[in-house]
């Protein structure tokens, strides 16, 4: 009997380092998403400064890539990562308004990427780390009977120009607020 129980013991341990194995990559991919994220107009944002409920917003990145903050007014969070605007929100709130205040920012909903031409369900959709063109275009609804597979463009964000796209295969990693075109193919 001990020794059945040992070894219910042992696989106990090793399921909970299965688990702990899983949670923790599940975690530091989306640590190191953050981390590399650049924010930009459409996104929404959880600021927590901890014990400080009122200055604790969740707040949506307006298109002039601002977001309004408590004390600090508006602030310019185009391009900056996670990281940087929690470092810009501590320095602001230091000194005057807090000691030593502890802030962390997270993307609770990343801005849009789009999708048109030969897929069943054009428009908007939910960008999500990791998003490649083959992944966009199954929660587009798949490809239409006419689509080409070989002929997919991809505008990035803040291309000025159409003459900028460029051809991409399924597996093209794709970035929130980019734009997908599928093409028609004619065989």
């Amino acid at each position: 009997m001990g020794n059945c129980f040992s070894t219910g013991n042992k696989m106990n341990r090793h399921w909970q380092q299965v688990v702990f194995a899983v949670v923790f990559a599940f975690f530091s991919t989306a640590l190191i998403a953050q981390n590399e994220y650049q924010i930009g107009a459409g996104d929404t944002l959880a600021i927590t400064v901890f014990g400080e409920e009122d200055l604790s917003p969740e707040v949506r990145v307006t298109e002039r890539g601002t977001i309004p903050y408590p004390f600090l007014g508006e602030i310019n969070v185009d391009g900056l990562t996670a990281a940087e605007l929690e470092q810009r929100i501590l320095e602001g709130l230091k000194g005057p308004y807090l000691v030593n205040p502890s802030v962390a920012v997270s993307v609770i909903q990343y801005r849009p990427f789009y999708i048109n031409g030969q897929v069943n369900k054009p428009g908007g959709l939910a960008w999500e780390p990791g998003m490649t063109v083959r992944k966009a275009i199954s929660l587009a609804g798949g490809l239409s009977e006419r689509a080409s597979e070989r002929k997919i463009y991809l505008l990035r964000e803040g291309a000025q120009s159409e003459d900028l796209r460029e051809r991409v295969n399924l597996e093209h990693l794709v970035r929130p607020g980019d734009i997908i075109t599928v093409e028609e193919s004619f065989f």
